[in-house]
């Protein structure tokens, strides 16, 4: 009895901790109106279990090495230059061949708060005063380099660089508040998607943790410059490619880790459904010349993440407990970093996955561009694009 009553003395002094949480030292501290939302997971037997069972990504070469921080995107212009990518500092580089060079920037507001920083972690503070650049995209008629910025929102930037201009920063009286990826129509109309209207990029694993359903899909029409949304109540939507033939785009459910296509053009036009599930937590997806779609994936669902996405009254407790959102992260994907790339058939048929499931090499990839025989691969969290060689 008497350990008994220990125990529950124990219990409940914990409970009280982790109501007051008086050192600040749980995940979601600072965030008093955080709430976890269920995700409606499909079937652990319909999660891809097939594997990489050579680590193949372990052969990539790292190229660039802490030259850029951060390159989410990685795109070429109409000319095959490049590659050009987006960096934790908020500008846009290009590579001439010989060496790194500035390019373009959306941010008027630049200053000694944009700096080099040694880490990546250090730009959080100022990303919404420096610009944080996400999904890139040139237009093939124009040379144009469209923008996704994550703070700033849709914007535009000659063949010649310079400061971006806004095209969207609001959608149905609505701010865009993490605008992260998109793709362009021939007649200019662009695709992109707004991964929350609560979190910010800042806060990125908070939208994780929390699973909430402010996410959007978007068009923007260059003839009327509106913008109209034209899927909502998502969670944490990412990448967004568009087909071959221009008839439906692909974008990713974070939360979820599915492919939806949607509709343009034919009988379904205006309509969406699921293309395929894939085995983790995806990123940016890219269509490659025959109408394939390489899609990034941040790491592997683990158990942990699985039920932890359905049951979101334990995922609070356990988010409430005096343990750091690092740890939780870690929780989250198994225990260390580690990189994917799956590739599916227009009709959403698993073609490849390429791994390092180690994280020897390739730690973890926000986007996959295929060029000339090669996969490009950036990611947000790294100091350095991979090139994987295919065969």
């Amino acid at each position: 009895m008497r350990r008994a009553g220990v125990f529950a003395f124990v219990c409940l002094l914990l409970a009280v901790y982790c109501a007051v949480d008086p050192f600040d030292h749980c995940a979601i501290s600072g965030f008093p109106d955080f709430k976890a939302f269920k995700v409606e997971m499909p079937a652990w037997s319909e999660i891809p279990v097939e594997k990489d069972t050579d680590n193949l990504l372990q052969k990539s070469e790292i190229k660039f090495l802490n030259q850029v921080q951060g390159p989410e995107s990685v795109a070429f212009d109409p000319m095959g230059r490049g590659p050009y990518t987006g960096v934790a500092d908020g500008r846009i580089v290009f590579w001439d061949g010989e060496k790194w060079n500035d390019f373009a920037y959306t941010s008027a507001n630049r200053s000694a708060l944009c700096d080099t920083k040694p880490s990546l972690l250090s730009y959080l503070k100022n990303e919404h005063i420096c610009g944080r650049p996400l999904g890139l995209r040139f237009h093939k008629q124009t040379g144009d380099l469209y923008i996704a910025d994550a703070y700033l929102g849709l914007m535009k930037v000659g063949p010649e660089g310079g400061l971006a201009t806004y095209l969207a920063t609001e959608a149905e009286g609505v701010p865009l508040g993490f605008t992260n990826d998109l793709d362009i129509d021939d007649d200019g109309t662009v695709y992109f998607t707004d991964s929350s209207t609560t979190y910010r990029r800042r806060n990125f694993l908070l939208l994780v943790f929390s699973g909430e359903n402010s996410g959007r899909v978007l068009k923007y029409d260059p003839s009327t410059k509106t913008t109209t949304v034209l899927v909502r109540d998502l969670q944490f939507p990412n990448g967004l490619s568009l087909s071959k033939d221009k008839s439906f785009f692909v974008f990713c459910e974070g939360s979820i880790g599915r492919l939806r296509k949607y509709w343009i053009k034919g009988e379904k036009a205006g309509t969406s459904e699921v293309m395929a599930v894939l085995p983790g937590f995806p990123d940016n997806v890219r269509t490659n010349e025959k109408g394939e779609f390489w899609v990034a994936i941040h790491c592997r669902r683990t158990i942990y993440a699985y039920f932890s996405a359905m049951y979101p009254k334990l995922r609070h407790l356990c988010l409430k407990l005096p343990i750091s959102a690092k740890i939780h992260y870690l929780m989250q994907i198994g225990g260390r970093m580690h990189g994917a790339i799956v590739k599916y058939s227009p009709e959403g048929k698993l073609l490849k996955i390429l791994e390092d499931r180690q994280g020897k090499v390739v730690k973890a990839v926000s986007e996959v561009e295929e060029k000339d025989g090669k996969l490009w691969m950036g990611s947000v969290l790294l100091p350095f694009v991979a090139v994987y060689q295919l065969e």
